[in-house]
């Protein structure tokens, strides 16, 4: 096989290759193995017949599509082998020059890595802005944890009130006619939740357990099912079960029950150091945001569009596994929203297009520092600080699975680049 290579406009490379007619033929023959038993010739059983005769029937050009099927990946991966310092970032677009039983010659245009003219990363002023731990967000944070702490007990001598959570069926119907998903049994409800239509929780409040009662709603205007938009129905309510949240009082007893203190004092002090430790985590990723988004303001790239729509791509995928957690896959999303996937990549594209370049500008950045070198017990401490008992089979690096030790490299990279950004340009505190 023979090549050149020839460097075009917006970081794109075509090869024009010639493959040698030994190489070609073995092609040829490769194919012929592969697919003469899908070939029936007379007086021969299936697969028995010489390439000749199969070639002599449907003709010379026969095994050629299998041949390049078999030929383009081995030469084109050939190639990228020797050219090591081209990075592409899509597959190559394959155009055939000439071909015949002992010539093939092709070119391969395909998409590279973008070269970034990075701009000033160092010397510049940033403000990293701490908010404050109030009483009132110290409050909220107690209130919160004494919720979760709370149990739901029987209602009693008394009708459903807001707040509480009812057990109930219920049955659907618009003009007298029941609909899909209008019905449901043992269906648990909290009261004020408004997982509901607007309007149904409400008339709940004053029904007694055991009651059954007709509720009359209508569907918003820009309901996700067209057909129930903006209809008025009418659904028949029995409430099976009513409970309330009892909320434990905030005293010694309870701290020992919602934490590891022993006093109140103790755990509100706990409370306020934990959440002024949040708020400096949070203080210095925007002040990380800050940083990443001056240097990329500053860089210029041409981001291809292939590496959009793949990062994209990467972003549904993203967004198909959260929805996987809540009982749902992403063809239920299209269903229930009137989407598709070619609406989610143009909702990503602006997105997308700025986190690949933030990616490359950093890899920039990388290249312009001096080596950053990540150990081997960095990057255990790391692995034992996320896993937890967990990471404790793995005695040393080689025993961690490449992928887990490839990502904690990486996240560890990135921090120590930060740190370095962080050190080399002004960063002001102030209280926010």
């Amino acid at each position: 096989m023979n090549y050149t290579k020839e460097l075009l406009e917006k970081d794109r490379v075509k090869f024009t290759v010639e493959v040698s007619a030994e190489e070609w033929k073995d092609a040829i023959t490769e194919a012929y193995n592969k697919t003469k038993n899908k070939y029936q010739i007379e007086g021969f059983r299936r697969g028995k017949a010489p390439r000749r005769v199969i070639e002599s029937v449907y003709g010379v050009g026969v095994f050629f599509e299998d041949a390049m099927d078999i030929i383009l990946p081995k030469t084109y991966g050939e190639i990228l082998d020797k050219e090591t310092e081209l990075f592409p970032v899509d597959s190559p677009e394959i155009d055939i020059d000439a071909v015949s039983d002992s010539t093939f010659k092709y070119t391969a245009t395909v998409q590279l890595k973008p070269q970034v003219k990075l701009g000033k990363f160092t010397g510049l002023e940033f403000v990293k802005k701490v908010k404050e731990v109030t009483d009132g967000d110290v409050d909220a944070e107690i209130k919160q944890a004494l919720e979760n702490a709370g149990s739901w007990e029987p209602v009693k001598d008394r009708a459903v009130a807001d707040g509480d959570k009812t057990l109930i069926d219920y049955s659907g119907s618009v003009d007298g006619v029941k609909f899909d998903g209008g019905t449901a049994e043992k269906q648990t409800l909290v009261i004020g939740s408004h997982t509901f239509i607007p309007g149904f929780e409400e008339q709940m409040v004053g029904m007694n357990v055991g009651e059954t009662k007709d509720i009359k709603v209508t569907f918003p205007e820009d309901y996700h099912e067209k057909s129930l938009a903006g209809k008025e129905a009418v659904f028949t309510v029995t409430v099976h079960e009513a409970t309330v949240k009892v909320v434990p009082e905030l005293d010694d007893e309870s701290v020992k029950d919602i934490s590891e203190c022993d006093t109140v004092d103790e755990y509100k002090k706990s409370v306020r150091d934990r959440l002024a430790a949040q708020n400096e985590e949070k203080a210095d990723e925007e002040l990380e945001n800050s940083i990443i988004d001056a240097v990329a303001d500053a860089s210029e790239a041409e981001i291809p569009e292939c590496m959009i729509v793949e990062e994209s791509k990467r972003k549904i995928d993203e967004f198909s596994y959260q929805l996987q957690y809540q009982g749902l896959n992403i063809n239920d999303y299209y269903k229930f929203t009137g989407s598709t996937e070619e609406d989610l990549l143009k909702r990503y594209h602006d997105s997308s297009a700025k986190a690949v370049k933030y990616r490359l500008v950093m890899e920039e950045v990388i290249k312009q520092l001096p080596a950053i070198d990540v150990t081997d017990d960095e990057i255990m401490a790391y692995l034992a600080e996320q896993l937890g008992e967990a990471a404790k089979e793995y005695k040393t690096v080689s025993d961690v699975p490449p992928q887990y030790a490839d990502y904690a490299k990486s996240i560890l990279t990135t921090k120590k680049v930060f740190a370095y950004l962080k050190e080399n340009n002004s960063v002001k505190i102030e209280k926010a």
